[in-house]
């Protein structure tokens, strides 16, 4: 894949004002994915942030109080509008900024929009109470949720010309994405069972003793609910390993950008693994100057050069 070209087709004032609502959305509601695309040039963060805000909109609907018929009509609804933006339907002056936003960067950009399909699948399989019984099932709804959207970004990064291994760039995003969305799962897994969800395979909360699940601030009785989460940052640890083989194919500020969202959740897994039970008490985070620092180091190219270990060990 060839570095992505920024300057076409010029953006126009009506686009320029729905990029900015992007932009806005995602400075509002992105905790760790603003502090990586800051370090982006203007034609790829703008380009990133109409991704963040189409896929903000989408996990809205899933995340939301209404019936699950009604919110599997508003992502049908969403993916109606997907279609039209890939169809070439969106006119600049569409009273939907996101639609004109994402319109315009898959004209600047070659991204697969196809993936935001995968992404509503996934969302729809949240609505349906979908649960996995192993972790090849939890991969499928991983993929679609956040692969996808490794998938997207590295449509936008482009990767250097000549890059020796640059066919496997997709690959490696996605495997990134999935290390991210894994690690999302581990910090909210008391927030998802309030809302009555289970994302962590049946099988290794089995072999752990933690079947009962986690609506309390204290781990199942008599579970191993330490060795359950310290088992699922090695899983994530080696999916961070691997997707890392990205940030050499990628020019100094994309790199930078990935190395820091990528920083910022590998500190996560960090801190959830020195206190597993934190994750029952609230959500694990970052201070806004440690994040700083993260992005820093990527811009710096430090985290670039650095890859995580790849262990992943079975409960003996």
């Amino acid at each position: 894949m060839n570095r992505a070209v920024e300057s076409e087709p010029r953006a126009s004032a009506p686009v320029l004002a729905a990029y900015s609502y992007c932009e806005t959305v995602t400075g509002q509601q992105a905790r760790n994915f603003a502090y990586g695309i800051r370090l982006l040039p203007t034609a790829k963060r703008r380009a990133m942030s109409a991704l963040y805000a189409f896929s903000r909109r989408v996990d809205d609907i899933g995340d939301g109080d209404l019936p699950p018929d009604v919110k599997q009509k508003r992502l049908e609804d969403t993916r109606t509008v997907l279609s039209r933006v890939r169809d070439g339907e969106v006119a600049e002056d569409d009273t939907d900024p996101v639609a004109v936003a994402l319109s315009h960067t898959a004209r600047a950009f070659p991204i697969p929009l196809d993936a935001l399909d995968e992404l509503i699948d996934g969302v729809l399989m949240d609505v349906r109470g979908q649960t996995y019984a192993t972790w090849d099932e939890l991969k499928v709804y991983c993929r679609c949720v956040a692969g996808g959207i490794g998938r997207l970004s590295l449509g936008i990064f482009g990767s250097e010309p000549g890059a020796r291994g640059a066919e496997r760039a997709p690959e490696y995003a996605d495997t990134l994405g999935l290390a991210l969305q894994l690690t999302n799962i581990l910090r909210d897994v008391r927030e998802d069972a309030l809302g009555g969800r289970v994302y962590l395979p049946a099988d290794d909360l089995a072999e752990f003793g933690c079947s009962a699940g986690f609506d309390g601030p204290r781990p199942p009785e008599g579970g191993d609910f330490e060795g359950l989460v310290r088992f699922e940052v090695r899983r994530a640890r080696a999916l961070f390993a691997e997707g890392y083989r990205l940030l050499p194919l990628l020019d100094r500020r994309s790199g930078a950008c990935v190395a820091a969202m990528a920083g910022i959740y590998r500190r996560l897994l960090d801190r959830i693994e020195r206190d597993p039970q934190a994750v029952l008490r609230g959500r694990v985070s970052l201070p806004g100057h440690e994040k700083a620092y993260v992005a820093v180091r990527g811009l710096s190219g430090l985290d670039t050069r650095h890859r995580p270990r790849r262990t992943v060990r079975r409960h003996a």
